[in-house]
């Protein structure tokens, strides 16, 4: 086959989106004879779509100095633009950033008026909404757009009208903003917009999705990401973070085999050549291991996802308060909340705050951080976080020994988890539930909502919860105290009453620390997670 003959080849696999055919043979055709620009941007696009950043970034910066040569400045800049696009989305800012300001001076110097300054506005409006500006990544992206349109470039108008629904997003515009997000993705499935800004976009509205909590639309277009990656089976980046995302929809509503399935699937694909979103997936390794009670594999994977720049939290902190290392797991939450700035991040820490907290008594930090949670999620209005955010209301009255004001709240977030197929989550506010019952004296209901839950977890295989649940529903007759030493029995009585480990300290004349070390000690040796789970069994074996 001559190296003609290859190039035809290759221009239409790449046509019918054969991504790695389309890529040996532009490969095998440069061997022969150099390419010429155009086939130089071809073999970028298949190389990028294929996993080959490197070579896609040398195909692309050959491309750039052909064009140059050729006095073609336009597509000298496109090709700088994607390199530096492809550079900054690596996490190689600098070489990113060193690229964008190359194609801003050539502009400048040609004083060009063309398509390509939209694309250089994209990058400018990306910087901004990392930066925290979403009214200036607005304005920018309607630039871009309005250049998009008056060049007839579909792929621009599209990704910049994607980016103006995100940043109204950001600025609580909830509902323009969807509306953005949902037409931009009309034209990608119409198939009006080309792979490597199709994949973006789809990737891009599924995050926002789960920024917003929205459950149903990030199934809906994960789904949609889905298919679109089997019909091009070669597909590296997207495949790798559509796998991700399936992988996180599968733990939520209860498929937890599958998840692991597709969480080991996206670490493969996306760690040769690595890649950012492998942490992700790692960490979802990392969440279904300790669900599971499999917990040195749990803390192993977490490490992993750190190396590979996913933080660990809250995983690592709740995972530290399984294994009753409440002064660590306190320590890690409160030092990620500290550091954490943006409503949606610090949605995603504070349901475990408030866990653990609790668990270590601080009842008040606990009520700060779920009111913090019940505020974003009217802001939001999304029935995922409105369901998290009434669990931790309930738990934080149920604490308080306030099961009444507890209970309607609990049952709100069973509601809202049944309703979103989620029946881990809702089998644990079942057990929350079950506490507030008998709190108010109503073990027969009590002992109903336990079983309903005991058999989620059993079908789920959540070893831990099944622990504490089995300590919660039926201790043991032969030795009510739990093996608990006299200052530990003290202690429990004391946050039986209802009192915080600082008025417990002021009543037995000890420091704080100590009163939270007997907690924990009292809380491993029960094998129990929360503070109202303890005056659950003082009260009903006596000890209160």
């Amino acid at each position: 086959m001559t190296a003609a003959d290859k190039l035809h080849r290759a221009r239409e696999a790449l046509l019918r989106r054969e991504w790695v055919e389309a890529r040996t043979l532009f490969g095998a055709a440069d061997g022969e004879a150099p390419l010429g620009p155009a086939d130089l941007e071809r073999l970028a696009v298949a190389a990028y779509l294929t996993g080959g950043d490197d070579e896609s970034a040398d195909a692309w910066t050959r491309a750039h100095h052909v064009h140059l040569s050729a006095g073609d400045v336009e597509r000298a800049v496109r090709c700088a633009f994607w390199l530096a696009y492809t550079f900054r989305h690596r996490g190689e800012s600098a070489r990113g950033s060193g690229w964008a300001a190359r194609a801003r001076r050539l502009l400048d110097d040609a004083g060009s008026d063309c398509v390509e300054r939209g694309y250089l506005l994209m990058l400018a409006a990306v910087g901004r909404i990392y930066s925290g500006d979403p009214a200036g990544a607005h304005a920018a992206f309607g630039d871009a757009a309005a250049v998009g349109a008056r060049f007839g470039d579909a792929d621009l108008v599209t990704w910049a009208r994607h980016g103006r629904g995100r940043a109204l997003i950001r600025q609580g515009e909830i509902a323009e903003g969807v509306a953005l997000l949902d037409e931009a993705m009309a034209a990608v499935e119409a198939g009006e917009v080309s792979a490597m800004i199709a994949g973006d976009i789809y990737c891009s509205v599924i995050e926002a999705c789960q920024e917003m909590f929205d459950l149903r639309r990030a199934r809906e277009w994960t789904a949609a990401l889905h298919d679109w990656c089997e019909s091009q089976p070669d597909l590296v980046p997207y495949r790798g973070q559509c796998l991700v995302r399936r992988a996180e929809i599968f733990l939520l509503c209860g498929a937890w085999p599958d998840a692991m399935e597709e969480a080991l699937r996206a670490a493969e694909r996306l760690s040769d050549p690595p890649r950012a979103a492998a942490g992700a997936a790692v960490y979802q390794q990392a969440e279904l291991h300790r669900l599971r009670g499999e917990l040195d594999r749990a803390e192993e994977a977490y490490r992993r996802a750190s190396t590979w720049g996913r933080k660990p939290e809250p995983g690592l902190a709740l995972l530290r308060l399984v294994r009753g290392q409440l002064a660590e797991a306190e320590a890690a939450i409160r030092r990620a909340v500290d550091e954490t700035r943006g409503r949606v991040a610090r949605s995603r820490l504070l349901p475990a705050y408030v866990e653990i907290v609790l668990a270590a008594g601080d009842v008040d930090s606990a009520r700060t951080a779920a009111e913090e949670l019940a505020e974003i999620a009217a802001a939001l209005d999304a029935p995922l976080l409105r369901a998290t955010a009434a669990y931790a209301q309930g738990g934080v009255l149920l604490a308080g020994r306030d099961a009444a004001a507890a209970l309607p709240l609990l049952r709100s977030a069973w509601t809202m988890w049944q309703s979103l197929d989620a029946p881990y989550d809702a089998a644990r506010a079942r057990v929350m539930i079950g506490l507030a019952l008998r709190q108010l004296g109503d073990d027969a209901s009590a002992e109903l909502e336990f079983g309903g839950a005991r058999e989620v977890f059993r079908q789920l295989g959540a070893a831990p919860d099944l622990a504490r649940l089995a300590a919660l529903a039926a201790p043991a007759e032969a030795k009510p105290d739990g093996g608990l030493t006299r200052r530990e029995l003290d202690v429990l009585r004391l946050v039986a009453a209802g009192m915080t480990n600082r008025q417990v300290a002021g009543e037995l004349f000890i420091s704080e620390k100590t009163v939270a070390r007997h907690v924990s000690n009292i809380f491993g040796k029960l094998g129990l997670s929360t503070r109202a789970a303890a005056a659950a069994y003082a009260h009903r074996n006596g000890l209160a």
